[in-house]
């Protein structure tokens, strides 16, 4: 209809709908128009619309039951074929009916309004008869339901998760003023005591009892023995509140979590052997400073909380730097074997060529690799800028739009080959013999030796060498 109505349209448009008859569609017809007088009455008039009127379980059915009687019951010879004219004929008288029925609808009905627009009082009767008592329609074909499986209940899932049902447990009172102490400033364990202990006279004075953790393995043991350290403790004496005082001070005050943290990476980045780059890493704080802190940290580092977590990260690290140093040591073996290694150096590619990177760039990014040096950190950002200045990769647009990543990962490929090759030149030298310096005699060279020696005087053996790649390394 919408499409009737265009723009500039001044003619009067009659718009004919067919619909057929003792179907759904006749119902869905009959609905929109019912919401049409709906809208007029109420939303209109700046009301608002009650809830009820929404579709319901029962209406839904209604509608799609609507006529299956007449089309199940329906034969060959109850069907016409009657004229356009008879069908618009029909369908005006409809049209007619349903509009004056609309039409009665007043502001009075709207509380007992409903969708349900059906002739008969109940959708069980049918021409007169009520099917409410009969067994079963053998004709009627009852649609399937949809079953839904949930995995999971979602509300017990998060009450689970944010433990909403079970209250938290009330802190223990703690006296005022109590002084911030943190386990990465390794204050005194006496100083530990002294402040146990008047957290204890403190809970005495207020009375405090120590309430049942039943997340604890021995609720009742534990409950005890805490609620046994609060009725024997004493207030603190004035050399035991002076001993307080001296021990504060013994600690590092002064270090804060962000310098913690700082030392810290310095030990993964550095090792822990290298205290002079450390101490140099830890910003805001002088070198003498990091040494005093670093002595006490290696002594008493088993009384943090997260040693665990602190020592896999320092340990992680020194991998780092132990694989860097047999990396470096693998390219320095390669590196001797040639004078000229950017236009000398052959890698053992096997089965590991591949098809994207050419020999010559490879020989490119391990000889520069190797003069940049694996001890930088942005050691890749430095190997990519000289691939971009490189006059011959001037046109070598692949090579020149890798990323520093992928560039590392070429570089590691190509270092694993070398690490090979070098082991196989270890294996090779540790199987040749120290005294015949590397020397085998051919079968041929056998049968001759031992003629020569039944004819005349033995010959001194000719001197072979072992030819190994021992070539100092240039940099072209």
């Amino acid at each position: 209809m919408d499409r009737a109505h265009r723009i500039g349209q001044k003619k009067q448009v009659r718009v004919i709908r067919f619909v057929t008859e003792h179907t759904v569609e006749e119902r869905i017809v009959e609905r929109a128009e019912t919401k049409l007088r709906l809208d007029k009455l109420v939303i209109q008039q700046g009301r608002l619309i009650d809830a009820t009127s929404k579709v319901g379980k029962d209406e839904m059915l209604s509608m799609i039951r609507h006529g299956a009687d007449a089309v199940f019951a329906s034969k060959d010879a109850t069907v016409t074929d009657a004229d356009i004219d008879a069908i618009l004929t029909e369908g005006e008288k409809r049209t007619a009916e349903l509009d004056k029925k609309l039409k009665g609808l007043g502001e009075d009905s709207l509380r007992n309004f409903t969708l349900d627009i059906a002739a008969s009082g109940s959708i069980f009767e049918f021409e007169g008869k009520d099917f409410r008592k009969a067994k079963a329609v053998r004709h009627w074909i009852e649609p399937p339901k949809r079953e839904r499986k949930a995995n999971y209940a979602v509300d017990a899932y998060f009450r689970e998760a944010l433990r909403v049902s079970e209250p938290k447990a009330p802190k223990a009172p703690r006296p005022p003023k109590q002084p911030n102490i943190q386990d990465f400033q390794f204050f005194p364990p006496r100083l530990f005591e002294i402040l146990d202990k008047e957290i204890y006279a403190f809970r005495k004075a207020i009375g405090y009892k120590v309430p049942l953790n039943t997340d604890l393995p021995d609720a009742e043991e534990a409950q005890q023995t805490e609620q046994q350290h609060i009725d024997q403790a004493e207030p603190l004496t004035e050399e035991e509140v002076q001993e307080k005082e001296e021990l504060l001070q013994e600690g590092f005050t002064d270090w804060s979590k962000r310098d913690f943290n700082q030392f810290v990476k310095a030990c993964e980045r550095s090792g822990r052997e290298d205290i002079d780059r450390i101490a140099h890493d830890v910003e805001g704080k002088q070198p003498e400073q990091v040494r005093q802190y670093y002595e006490v940290f290696w002594e008493r580092y088993h009384e943090l909380q997260d040693k665990e977590k602190i020592m896999a990260q320092i340990d992680k690290g020194e991998a780092k730097i132990q694989r860097k140093l047999g990396i470096k040591k693998a390219l320095d073996s390669k590196m001797t074997r040639y004078c000229s290694p950017f236009h000398q150096l052959k890698i053992q590619y096997g089965t590991n060529k591949g098809k994207n990177y050419t020999e010559e760039e490879d020989r490119f990014l391990i000889c520069m690799l190797y003069h940049l040096g694996l001890e930088k950190e942005n050691v890749y950002d430095e190997l990519r800028s000289a691939v971009r200045r490189a006059p011959q990769f001037r046109f070598d647009w692949f090579l020149k739009s890798r990323t520093a990543m992928e560039l590392q990962r070429r570089c590691n490929t190509l270092i694993t080959l070398i690490e090979r090759e070098n082991q196989e030149l270890d294996d090779r030298r540790k199987r040749v013999k120290p005294g015949d310096n590397g020397e085998r005699t051919p079968p041929k060279a056998q049968k001759r030796k031992a003629k020569d020696g039944m004819s005349g005087p033995s010959r001194p053996p000719k001197a072979k060498k072992l030819a190994l790649e021992t070539v100092a390394v240039t940099q072209s």
